[in-house]
């Protein structure tokens, strides 16, 4: 048995390593290491041994549950005599097989918000604690820097002969809690899917530049598997060109389904690059309201304000009480870190005030929007260009700018964010 509680290996050392049977003989060589994933991503599950001795025994690989196993103090593994080998003729399409789906593969470092290369993975043998237990081997992270592929690269070097020159390189492992899995191939039995509330938790333009990272088949594979919200907030932070090609494989009802989450100034952005049939083949999924809003924005040019503003604001009648203010936001089905101010606006619609949020936080909820302190109120026409947008955002250092119509009726709001896009365009 093992002397300590642990003992360090990895996929690669593990790679071609003799299993000994009960009798000290050697049984086979270790072909590839298989994890579950739907039962314990975090473990490997068993070993796939080549046999050896006869030629009819060395056609056959065995599948040894690592339960099956002990380890000597030398640090070979051995089968227990009692232990219960399932036999097969082919790959378990069931596992993961951490050789060939993990070295040299594209995964995401949630952690670190990139897109790395894995060079091998670390692995930890846990010894049985007491006879009610079996042994283990855990997954603590994979190596992307030199010294794991050093190792692979000089594979067959006895370890103690190679451990002073790997100590002299720098580590570079990512803890397997931080590393999500992208399944590029359909047709496999069990996908690994990413997990979303890690995901939803990363910043939209870090997602964006991970998809710009991966190879095409990774990229896709990881954007299908987003929540559409999730989805709708990471296409509106890639350009054009990779939009068109995200979407390419996606059905209309299901572009539809990630347009209606978007801001509808980014939703008429993206369709305008499409085709006139794509394009409207993907309205007529959306909801009829949602439908609207695009199909009125699309009628602008997008180097106009009309083309960069979002029609999804707060606006509300002066005489209106704070707690009735209050109750709307909570209700606003926009995107609420972009609201930073109530526009007020008269029978016509047209603006006639405008009151910052954090003036709600002062007021009393009987008291109106129109007794509160207001901002100042600076607009735009619906034809002006994009430099003069940009300009009054600098003059007047704002956060967001209604745009009116000819007869002054408040028709949308550009934020600071769809500015900074539209100079990052240009540069």
């Amino acid at each position: 048995m093992i002397d300590s509680n642990s003992q360090k290996t990895t996929v690669s050392s593990m790679i071609g390593a003799p299993v000994l049977d009960a009798a000290a003989q050697t049984y086979g060589h270790v072909r590839e290491i298989a994890v579950s994933p739907a039962e314990d991503s975090a473990h490997v599950a068993a070993l796939l041994v080549q046999r050896t001795g006869k030629e009819a025994d060395r056609r056959k690989r065995s599948l040894l549950p690592i339960k099956a196993l002990t380890i000597t103090s030398s640090g070979s593994m051995r089968l227990l005599a009692e232990a219960a080998l399932i036999t097969t003729e082919g790959s378990p399409g069931e596992f993961l097989l951490l050789e060939r789906d993990l070295l040299d593969q594209q995964i995401i470092d949630v952690h670190g918000h990139k897109v790395v290369r894995v060079n091998d993975v670390d692995l930890l043998w846990i010894a049985p604690e007491d006879e009610g237990t079996d042994l283990m081997l855990r997954i603590t992270g994979v190596e992307t820097g030199l010294r794991g592929a050093v190792r692979r690269l000089l594979k067959g070097i006895p370890p103690g002969a190679l451990d002073p020159l790997l100590a002299r390189l720098k580590s570079s492992t990512i803890p397997w809690d931080f590393v999500d899995l992208i399944d590029r191939d359909p047709s496999r039995t069990v996908k690994l899917k990413i997990e979303q509330e890690r995901l939803s938790k990363m910043h939209p333009s870090d997602l964006a530049d991970i998809l710009e990272d991966l190879a095409p088949a990774e990229r896709q594979a990881l954007f299908v598997s987003l929540d559409e919200d999730v989805a709708a907030e990471t296409l509106e932070e890639i350009e054009p060109r990779m939009q068109q090609s995200l979407l390419e494989s996606l059905n209309s009802e299901q572009v539809a389904g990630i347009v209606e989450e978007m801001d509808p100034a980014a939703a008429a952005d993206l369709l305008s690059e499409l085709s006139d049939e794509r394009s409207e083949a993907i309205l007529g999924e959306m909801d009829p309201e949602e439908r609207q809003e695009v199909e009125e924005l699309l009628e602008f040019s997008g180097g106009s304000a009309a083309g960069r503003m979002t029609t999804e604001y707060v606006a509300l009648d002066p005489t209106v009480p704070v707690a009735t203010a209050i109750a709307t936001l909570r209700d606003h089905d926009g995107d609420v870190e972009t609201v930073t101010d109530i526009y007020l606006i008269d029978e016509a619609g047209r603006i006639c005030g405008l009151v910052p949020l954090v003036q709600l936080l002062f007021a009393s909820p009987e008291a109106t929007l129109q007794s509160l302190p207001q901002g100042h109120i600076v607009t735009c026409d619906i034809h002006a260009n994009g430099s003069k947008v940009a300009e009054l955002f600098d003059k007047y250092n704002l956060r967001s700018l209604p745009v009116v119509d000819e007869d002054k009726v408040l028709s949308g709001v550009i934020h600071a964010e769809q500015v900074i896009a539209l100079l990052r365009a240009k540069h």
